[in-house]
């Protein structure tokens, strides 16, 4: 099983506290991930600050724009990863340029990219793009994946969608990757089909262990109705993460961040219908040995990748404390 690590490229404010995610912070962390073994390191994606941020802190949050900021990740590192978890096609309006950023990032690289894709956690960063807009987020999502899809693999591309129209595109060179790895992100089923029709993968976030292993049942199910072989889709969730000496300290200090006001922001979107489970007992909250034989129940109900996990921490170096104490402790158990 895979084990990657979240970096905060658009996690300011949501996530942690203001300021955190200065460039060297950034990097810093992303050279730590590797120096610790994690696979990648996986950003989010956000062009604007959330209402909910706006309202606790007086000093905006800052969200770095995750391809360019892989760029100097990439040229600080060696071998680890870098994702996108997720790149949020309905703020993409041009898909070409998208493409073309992508293909880039991959050969500059040499490789070292995944793409994460999907609607976003936030429809109000939508609407302050696209004011007025009663476009579905989904249906943009849909058509960017075929874009994509078309622009990475045929010589000469043409598009005629509602939402994304090019014609005669040569997109040239093509991915350095001979399939550039393409994740679906979202906890709703329109997201697993969307992994089985164009994708590599499907990325849901803060799943209950019983409801992933329903969810896993149903992709194989429409992996094989679409003829196509469920091992060659990983599954790929995100959680968050806060290792204790004790199960109490642990949940404590996870509720005390910052991290837990994220999820909480969340209810209406992302895990909205997840039913009344804690935040604590979905995600990878306790002691060393408690979260060894949860993500171990992950892998048993299907799970391949524990992608961007998500550290709870209120400074810099309580995050590299905890990526290290997980790399120490627990992976080693995972693989």
């Amino acid at each position: 099983m895979r084990v990657s690590a979240g970096l905060p490229t658009g996690m300011e404010g949501l996530t942690y506290p203001i300021p955190f995610s200065d460039p060297e912070n950034v990097i810093r962390i992303a050279q730590a991930a590797e120096k610790f073994g994690y696979d990648s390191v996986w950003g989010n994606d956000h062009m604007t600050t959330q209402h909910y941020v706006r309202a606790e802190f007086p000093t905006p949050p800052r969200f770095w724009e995750p391809l360019v900021t892989y760029a100097f990740v990439l040229s600080q590192t060696a071998k680890i990863k870098v994702g996108t978890g997720i790149l949020v096609l309905p703020m993409r309006r041009d898909i070409v340029v998208a493409a073309k950023q992508i293909v880039t990032l991959d050969h500059f690289g040499k490789g070292r990219l995944e793409l994460g894709v999907g609607i976003g956690a936030y429809r109000e960063e939508f609407d302050a793009l696209q004011p007025g807009s009663r476009l579905s987020r989904g249906d943009i999502v849909d058509e960017g994946m075929q874009a994509l899809q078309l622009l990475f693999t045929q010589r000469v591309a043409s598009f005629d969608g509602r939402f994304y129209k090019f014609r005669d595109v040569e997109l040239w060179p093509k991915p350095f990757q001979k399939r550039l790895p393409v994740y679906v992100g979202g906890n709703n089923p329109n997201n697993i089909r969307r992994a089985v029709d164009w994708g590599d993968g499907w990325l849901p976030a803060g799943m209950h262990v019983e409801r992933l292993r329903t969810n896993v049942k149903m992709l194989r199910e429409m992996a094989e109705q679409a003829k196509r072989d469920w091992r060659t889709i990983e599954v790929c969730p995100q959680f968050v993460v806060h290792l204790g000496r004790t199960h109490q300290q642990a949940v404590e200090s996870f509720r005390n961040s910052q991290m837990n006001k994220h999820l909480v922001s969340l209810a209406q979107s992302t895990f909205k219908g997840q039913g009344k489970a804690q935040h604590e007992d979905v995600n990878l909250i306790g002691t060393p040995a408690e979260v060894i034989d949860k993500a171990n129940a992950f892998r048993e109900a299907g799970v391949t990748h524990l992608l961007g996990l998500y550290f709870a921490a209120n400074s810099v170096q309580e995050l590299l404390d905890q990526m290290q104490l997980f790399a120490e402790e627990v992976m080693p158990k995972l693989k």
